[in-house]
């Protein structure tokens, strides 16, 4: 079965409230060693994020520089950031949350595409804060035991007795024969979904050429 966010989640909801001062910001930073804290409401519900991007808008941007009335949007709101006093006025929002049930590999797509290193867990029901995902936690996939990633290649290949499997260092070669080239592609494409795999070596011989390559258009 494909891993989720709760599989590797930290049950640590690294968060401070909304009226949370920037000495009390950097300190929760400080004590999780965290590059990072999302903002909360009295409910207990994400309502944005701080970084330390964020922060350091105090002393790159402090306000100091006289303000145009041509500055971007982003300008607008990096000086009101530089500005802040408060983690309701420093955070970026909405807050890019996800729920424990969410398929990891989706997870690190989101970290990736948003460009954020950690992302606060939420209850799907209650919207709550129930924990953070780091981009450590996804990283750990990629040290699972060669037994494990093994067992879970067998899961998504039923014939796998039919090829010979080596693992090293998270990298699957497989070899052995099928009857088709398409086949020989659609395998390693399957192993390279499991979990942990990092990448895949086909040796797979194939009998029958059914792959049509067409030329790049001139």
């Amino acid at each position: 079965m494909a891993m989720e966010v709760k599989d590797v989640m930290g049950r640590v909801a690294i968060a401070v409230l909304e009226d949370a001062s920037f000495s009390e910001i950097i300190g929760a930073m400080k004590r999780f060693a965290v590059g990072a804290v999302t903002v909360i409401d009295a409910e207990r519900r994400p309502v944005g994020v701080v970084s330390e991007d964020d922060l350091l808008l105090k002393e790159s941007d402090p306000l100091r520089r006289s303000v145009s009335m041509f500055e971007s949007r982003r300008q607008h709101r990096d000086h009101h950031k530089a500005a802040g006093v408060t983690a309701a006025q420093l955070m970026s929002s909405p807050a890019i949350t996800v729920t424990p049930g969410m398929p990891l590999r989706d997870a690190a797509r989101l970290m990736r595409d948003r460009r954020v290193k950690q992302l606060p867990v939420i209850d799907p029901v209650s919207g709550r804060v129930v924990g953070t995902l780091h981009q450590r936690d996804v990283l750990r996939v990629f040290t699972r035991p060669a037994d494990e990633l093994l067992a879970g290649i067998r899961d998504q290949v039923p014939d796998l007795a039919s090829y010979a499997i080596e693992i090293e260092d998270g990298v699957v070669t497989v070899r052995g024969r099928c009857r088709r080239r398409s086949q020989a592609i659609a395998l390693a494409e399957t192993i390279r979904g499991v979990e942990g795999v990092v990448d895949v070596v086909c040796e797979v011989e194939h009998d029958q050429e059914d792959v049509l390559i067409v030329p790049p258009l001139l």
